[in-house]
């Protein structure tokens, strides 16, 4: 496998930390932001130590054959430990009861790594290998035994966060719920890649060779585990903000035609003051839609109800349903006025008597502009605008 099915994952990762570091700093002492935190950052380092390049940097520096797996080892301990922990925080619960269960998966994971570092230093793996150290070393003394260890203490954790997430899932719904069956997928992914690794060091021990289970279907999986898991670490936390995006957007768009609309009532004239261009799609939305607003006061004794109520009918006629039509006839009003306004029509005595636009819905101006943009009836109001004599006071509310 290439370098940058290393480096790639561990980039990707690290420039998710980076945009967690603001955060982290705002928030140290909340538990469940700094292992969050550590997720990334160690995720990201069993990825960039475990690729060959760096493996032969670490040998050659430090001038010990394979001492590279033993950091990995350690890194990827660290990493399953972390996730454990993190969705202890996560999940919940009484303060102390948490603290302890946290605690002594910390502690079992330090044990791991010490037991690890012993059991290198009793061992001995002269001949560097990058890539199948697992298999090369499977039967070698205290060497052997270090790559098992490392292997279930990381089935271990994938088997303890899969129940973990899997029991939680069971009790929740929505963003939490899809980010907690993606973590299941992704550490079943997890305990795939250590079942694979462990079985082609056991074919080591009978004598068979299934190294290409270790090199090469292996690393393969833990790439996708680690892409699965992180986007369910994420998705609760970004998912809703992510669809608010995504409706403040739409809902700006789908706005336009209504905006334009009442621009043209006075050309030149912009309806609200402009924003700087790296505004959020709030602000952005905030300003069409006070813009809209005060595009409506501008036009309002021009709105005519007869041209509305006549509109709405024909809606209806024509098939539209009762809130459709009623958009249709709104849509038409204001359509009607603007061209009246432009014109510089006079206005009826009952428009002039009228001296309020009230507030609309957000769903109501969405569908007015729809209505400015596809209805007929709308284009036929606009074409037939006339100055009104409205013999009545009364104006339907936006």
């Amino acid at each position: 496998m290439g370098a940058s099915t290393y480096y790639i994952p561990a980039l990707a990762l690290w420039a998710g930390l980076a945009a967690k570091l603001p955060e982290l700093v705002r928030s140290w002492r909340d538990p469940l932001v700094r292992w969050v935190c550590w997720v990334i950052f160690l995720g990201g380092a069993g990825f960039a130590f475990a690729a060959p390049p760096t493996v032969a940097a670490v040998n050659r520096t430090s001038g010990v054959p394979n001492l590279a797996a033993l950091l990995v080892y350690a890194v990827v301990s660290a990493y399953s430990a972390s996730c454990l922990v993190l969705i202890l925080h996560w999940r919940g619960g009484p303060a102390g009861h948490v603290r302890r269960l946290a605690r002594r998966w910390q502690i079992g994971y330090a044990v791991v790594i010490v037991v690890l570092i012993l059991l290198f230093v009793l061992g001995d793996a002269p001949v560097e290998r990058r890539t199948d150290l697992d298999t090369y070393y499977a039967g070698a003394p205290w060497i052997g035994q270090m790559i098992v260890l490392y292997l279930l203490g990381h089935m271990t954790a994938a088997v303890a966060t899969t129940v973990l997430c899997w029991r939680w899932a069971l009790r929740v719904d929505g963003w939490l719920r899809a980010g907690l069956w993606l973590l299941v997928t992704g550490w079943l992914l997890n305990l795939s890649f250590s079942t694979l690794k462990l079985t082609a060091v056991v074919a080591r021990w009978t004598g068979r060779n299934w190294d290409v289970l270790s090199t090469v279907l292996a690393p393969g999986l833990v790439g996708l585990a680690a892409t699965v898991a992180t986007v369910g670490f994420t998705l609760p936390l970004y998912g809703p903000r992510l669809v608010s995006l995504w409706c403040e957007v739409t809902t700006w768009r789908r706005l336009g035609p209504l905006w334009r609309e009442l621009s043209s009532a006075s050309p030149g004239v912009p309806l609200a003051a402009p924003i700087p261009w790296y505004s959020s799609s709030a602000m952005r939305l905030t300003q069409r839609e006070t813009g809209i607003q005060d595009g409506l006061n501008l036009v309002r004794p021009h709105l005519d109800d007869r041209v509305r109520s006549h509109a709405q009918t024909s809606a209806r006629a024509a098939g539209y349903g009762t809130e459709d039509a009623f958009r249709v006839g709104l849509a038409a009003m204001i359509a009607a006025a603007v061209r009246s306004h432009r014109e510089d029509a006079p206005a009826s005595r009952a428009a002039v008597a009228r001296n309020t636009v009230a507030f609309a819905s957000r769903a109501t101006l969405v569908g007015v502009a729809r209505a400015l943009r596809t209805s007929p009836v709308v284009l036929a109001a606009r074409a037939a605008a006339v100055a009104p004599e409205a013999a009545d006071d009364e104006r339907t509310a936006l």
